[in-house]
């Protein structure tokens, strides 16, 4: 069995006042299929890039296997998928990519077209689907769900599973629990590696978690009382001292026994003392040495405002086209206020174009009715980051929210301090999402529309968020999503969309 073995790893970027990797050390198998998981910010991206060898360290990182990293993309995306992946896959029988490809549900007409015609989707399987045939490297897979429908990411999970040998980034915790045997975690204060899934992996930090605040509590029990009986000691000491010079002079025997008898007390006294502070100092050092991994998630909150009206959104035997050609047909929903309701369907059945007729952007053929509240006041969260510029103090003042409470809602997305002095365009891709989260949070609306809030964003976040949308009372939400588990913690209406060919 081969190894990766990192070694008093450290890292920082040039320029940056923060350090990414300070003297890590760890070792993974290469038949492993590793989950690596971490907050947004933490280096998992770069982590991976150091493995390829794209940036200089400080520190060892050896292995016996070639690094590959996914996504990528082939050299002429013009020519047809079956001509690309015979050129990336050299010596690969055809039936054998028929057979890759069949796993993922690519379909044949996919194979003939040219590659720059599919979808994210579509071509996310294709590319995974090379990267194992080629079989001469280990796989660095970086948020392969990004543009992966629920059932995708149910097919590629799957696929995942029967593989072995690679490191896996995903945010997504029922994608990670269908394929990972190993967790990579890097937390506040270390990394760790653990064998298991995510939710293993979760429940071990849970208990651990508990058992370090259940001993920091003991613990700052003892030190206030080790405190209390150190100051008492230090009282009894200090009057027993003074006590020396009040003997009696009219007997000398009596007062020699009385100033032995003093002395020994006041020692005793004295060690009794230094022994209560000794023991103090020990649990201050044990109790630094807690909860230096627990993740603050703090409660995020959101004041929605209340419609007078009960139906916000609803639409009638609703067909969305694109020159005549249909994306989705006969679609007949209504979202009530309070409600929580997610847009669930393949790539390409219409649920951004939907999105994008409520909030009047749309540029689909809308036949049949779509219909909104009056006075609707719309907060939305859309898919694309790349528009974010500038800092976060511009951003805020140009959205017209409150600077203060953006930024306190970012520090509790694990946003540092240090991060609200750099530019929006420098920020990693779940913490330009996390901008736009904010953002909304901080947006007092009828309605929230988010379009895949979650790419990119780390599972705590998602895990805040969630807690979030499921407590806030008379929050209405529709939103499009694909994380199996963020959609059934919230209990949300799912308002099935399907293209009109899988239509019966």
């Amino acid at each position: 069995m081969s190894h990766i073995t990192v070694s008093n790893l450290t890292f920082a970027y040039e320029g940056s006042y923060d350090t990414l990797f300070e003297n890590v050390s760890f070792r993974l198998d290469t038949d492993w299929r590793l989950g690596f998981i971490g907050r947004n910010g933490r280096g998992k991206t770069t982590f991976l890039k150091l493995l390829m060898g794209r940036y200089e360290y400080r520190g060892s990182i050896s292995a016996s296997v070639a690094f590959e990293y996914f996504p990528y993309e082939p050299e002429d995306i013009s020519r047809t998928t079956f001509d690309a992946l015979r050129g990336l896959c050299g010596g690969v029988p055809d039936w054998e990519l028929v057979r890759e490809l069949s796993l993922l549900e690519v379909t044949e007409d996919a194979l003939y077209r040219p590659m720059d015609t599919l979808s994210g989707g579509e071509r996310t399987k294709v590319m995974l689907a090379a990267l194992f045939l080629r079989e001469n490297g280990f796989a660095l897979i970086d948020e392969p769900t990004n543009h992966l429908d629920r059932r995708g990411r149910e097919l590629v999970s799957r696929y995942l599973s029967g593989k072995r040998g690679f490191i896996l980034v995903s945010h997504d915790r029922a994608f990670l629990d269908g394929c990972v045997d190993h967790v990579l975690a890097i937390n506040r204060a270390n990394i760790e590696v653990q064998r298991g899934n995510f939710s293993s992996w979760r429940e071990n930090r849970r208990r651990q978690d508990a058992s370090e605040l259940a001993e920091n509590e003991r613990l700052k029990k003892d030190i206030k009382r080790l405190e209390a009986a150190a100051r008492q000691s230090a009282q009894w000491a200090d009057k027993v001292e003074r006590s020396k010079i009040g003997f009696d002079p009219s007997s000398r025997e009596k007062a020699k026994d009385n100033r032995a008898y003093i002395g020994e007390k006041s020692r005793r006294m004295q060690q009794r003392r230094k022994n209560l502070e000794k023991r103090q100092h020990e649990g201050i050092e044990e109790k630094s040495r807690l909860l230096k991994n627990i993740e603050n998630t703090d409660a995020l909150k959101l004041a929605p405002l209340t419609h007078h009206t009960g139906r916000l959104v609803q639409a009638e035997d609703l067909t969305l086209s694109y020159g005549g050609r249909a994306v989705c047909r006969g679609l007949s929903f209504t979202v009530e206020r309070g409600r929580r309701a997610v847009l669930a369907g393949r790539n390409g059945s219409g649920k951004t174009s939907l999105l994008q007729c409520l909030l009047g952007q749309g540029r689909a053929e809308v036949a049949g009715r779509l219909s909104l509240a009056s006075g609707l006041v719309i907060s939305y969260v859309p898919q694309d980051t790349s528009f974010l510029r500038g800092d976060l103090s511009d951003f805020a003042r140009a959205a017209g929210i409150d600077e203060s409470l953006f930024k306190a809602i970012l520090r509790k997305l694990d946003f540092s301090r240090a991060q609200f002095d750099k530019p929006m365009e420098r920020f990693s891709e779940g913490q330009k999402k996390k901008a736009l989260l904010a953002r909304s949070l901080c947006e007092r609306a009828h309605l929230y529309i988010w379009d895949e809030p979650l790419n990119y964003v780390d599972v705590f976040s998602r895990m805040q968020i969630e807690a979030l949308l499921r407590d806030t009372p008379d929050l209405t939400l529709l939103l499009v999503e694909h994380d199996r588990a963020f959609c059934e913690g919230l209990g949300a209406q799912e308002i099935a969309l399907e293209p009109p060919d899988r239509l019966a």
